[in-house]
């Protein structure tokens, strides 16, 4: 077999263990649900780089047999999973797996045992603070950290931004959240059902608008106040 011909049999196979791959995670990352897929923890992140790595070493490395490869893949996707379902079921193993949320500055107060214990200086503290708009921790009432590693904060109440409830200003109540009901020119009647209006009510409200062909659309949404957002096709 000269060189060509092996070449030509290794692109094949990458070919196809990448494509094998790409199915097998595409279907497994359904499974490990969107909270693997956010990294919200320690665990999920470093559970999501191992997943990563087995996929490509599948992928690229054709001295790893392929079958033993996704029995890889597919167990640790597992453990991953059956991990989560304890943590549901059980606090302490949540807490164990997780962590729990750290209060870093109580009633104006910095915790500095609190911030030893979990490996984190002032210059850590400050630069999380500031990334969150707050220049100063006599700013700030409450300070936690969550187990993804950002901070929440809890500002004191002269430093608040004020509501309405306080100004005491009338605001209508959302009954639904801007939905889209026009999407590429199509409509979305699962959304126009959700939201209980029909499409007279829709072509009624585009016509108002001088518009009289759904194609012309690219994106419509209905506002909570019963406003439609439209963007054109047609830019101009």
């Amino acid at each position: 077999m000269n060189i060509d011909e092996f070449s030509q049999i290794d692109f094949w196979e990458i070919i196809l263990r990448t494509s094998l791959t790409f199915i097998i995670l595409l279907v497994l990352a359904r499974f490990l649900g969107k909270k693997q897929l956010s990294q919200l923890t320690f665990f999920h992140y470093i559970t999501g780089i191992t997943v990563g790595s087995i996929a490509a070493d599948i992928a690229g490395e054709s001295e790893t047999p392929f079958f033993n490869g996704i029995i890889s893949l597919i167990w640790w996707s597992s453990l991953t999973i059956f991990v989560g379902y304890i943590g549901l079921i059980s606090r302490k193993a949540r807490i164990l797996i997780d962590d729990e949320p750290t209060i870093i500055i109580k009633e104006g107060k910095i915790l500095e045992h609190i911030m030893k214990s979990v490996r984190l200086n002032i210059d850590d503290l400050s630069m999380m603070l500031r990334e969150q708009g707050i220049f100063s921790t006599q700013d700030v009432h409450y300070a936690v950290l969550e187990p993804d590693g950002k901070l929440s904060i809890l500002k004191k109440a002269d430093q608040q931004n004020a509501t309405k409830k306080d100004l005491h200003i009338h605001s209508l109540s959302h009954h639904h959240i801007p939905t889209e009901v026009i999407s590429d020119g199509k409509i979305l009647d699962e959304n126009l059902h959700e939201l209980n209006i029909t499409k007279e009510w829709l072509m009624k409200r585009l016509k108002e608008k001088g518009i009289h062909s759904i194609e012309e659309i690219f994106y419509a949404e209905v506002q909570p106040n019963g406003c439609i957002y439209i963007d054109l096709k047609n830019d101009n």
